[in-house]
């Protein structure tokens, strides 16, 4: 039996603010679970039905509830089986440019679009991200189901765009609606890929620091891409 102070205390772990304080993050689901045992992450506490559990005998953290308990502490519309506390893991190190291809991300604000940005870049071998400070939490529980576990594989830092790329001596590559045919674009080992805002695209103050615009070529009738579509397109014409 979960009690209600505890199911509050889980409730207020949606919100950022309380996230940040306690240095936690949720994550629900059997197959992120199941991936976020056996990664680097640190497991606070895991609620789970006596179904899952059964499967993990070993694991001390684990608390049985009940599904209409769960339903309680679940964000998605329909809870499956578990949902676990973690510890927000610490990007202790810089990020090392150099032989790599870094994705910058300048104000994306659906959680969606960020966790599925997630998930592209760890299908193409991208291990890191750089977002702007407004740029949504990597944490929020939507953002976290949104990367299907590719959350264990990416490390992303969270900085000012305009003094980081100030100091970068890689190319910067953008993607901009004037700017080159992304066919025509050779393929890169070491470079920054600059992705803007859903709505009003990459800022005017990080603009002077994109050297290589580019841009998908449109064919039909629509208006614009969503980012993390336009991401995965330039990324297979640029990643070799």
């Amino acid at each position: 039996m979960i009690s209600k102070n505890e199911i509050k205390y889980i409730q207020t772990l949606f919100h950022k603010k309380t996230r940040n304080e306690e240095g936690l993050f949720i994550a629900e689901g059997v197959k992120l679970i199941n991936e976020l045992i056996e990664s680097d992450f640190v497991i606070k506490k895991i609620y789970a039905t006596e179904e899952w559990a059964s499967i993990y005998p070993n694991i001390d953290t684990v608390q049985i509830i009940q599904d209409f308990e769960l339903e309680k502490i679940s964000s998605l519309a329909t809870p499956n089986q578990v949902v676990a506390l973690l510890e927000q893991r610490e990007t202790v190190n810089e990020p090392s440019l150099s032989n790599s291809i870094t994705l910058v991300l300048d104000g994306i604000q659906d959680p969606g679009n960020l966790g599925t940005i997630i998930r592209i870049a760890d299908w193409f071998g991208i291990k890191q991200i750089i977002a702007s400070i407004d740029t949504v939490d990597m944490y929020n529980p939507k953002v976290v189901q949104s990367t299907m576990g590719s959350i264990i594989r990416i490390n992303v830092w969270y900085k000012d765009l305009p003094s980081f790329l100030s100091n970068c001596s890689v190319p910067v590559y953008g993607a901009l609606l004037n700017g080159a045919n992304l066919h025509h674009i050779e393929k890169v080992n070491e470079a920054i890929l600059v992705i803007g805002n859903e709505s009003k695209g990459i800022r005017e103050q990080v603009l002077p620091f994109i050297k290589h615009p580019v841009t998908i070529p449109k064919i039909g009738g629509a208006e614009s891409l969503n980012a993390a579509v336009a991401t995965g397109i330039i990324l297979s014409h640029l990643t070799k």
